[in-house]
């Protein structure tokens, strides 16, 4: 039994050296040498109970203020991220709407073009019609000429085309 207590002896005293070194090591140090030469420092060298209350409060602060600010870094990432995905979404939407529009004005462009080339060709058929019709007889004939030996069957033969040679 004497033999285990020595044992235990032995360990404390090795314990205590390692505290004392680490002691001295934090005593050392330039910066907890200048925060014990301020007056908080002092104060709190001579008042023990303030300084472990302290200690104990910093201590139990840490993880309620460490979640905290990683709420706030979490919300604004999200608020970023939130920006940029509805950003993403309103683009892809004007961009959709804006394709929507072109196809449907390149359809009724097709389409106006359409009705204007039917338009063009049957105004300058009746131009054509109207301009032989009150022209002489002499155009008449030519006309007539230039049909047959294009192969396109003349109107000439119509009794309505030849009825203003009558008149």
């Amino acid at each position: 039994m004497a033999n285990t207590e020595s044992m235990y002896q032995e360990k404390m005293q090795d314990i205590q050296k390692q505290l004392n070194s680490m002691k001295q090591a934090i005593n050392s140090n330039t910066k907890v040498v200048a925060f014990l030469n301020s007056s908080v420092g002092q104060y709190l060298n001579e008042h023990p109970c303030v300084a472990l209350t302290l200690l104990v409060f910093f201590a139990m602060s840490a993880i309620p203020v460490g979640l905290f600010l990683l709420l706030i870094i979490g919300t604004a990432v999200t608020a970023c991220v939130g920006v940029i995905i509805m950003e993403g979404i309103v683009i892809s939407v004007g961009g959709v709407a804006l394709l929507c529009v072109l196809c449907g004005l390149a359809a009724l462009s097709i389409a106006i073009s359409g009705v204007l080339c039917v338009c063009y060709m049957a105004l300058s058929s009746l131009i054509n019609y109207w301009y032989i019709w009150t022209s002489t007889p002499e155009k008449k004939q030519e006309y007539s000429e230039n049909c047959s030996q294009q192969g396109i069957v003349s109107s000439a033969s119509d009794p309505a085309f030849n009825r203003s040679e009558e008149d």
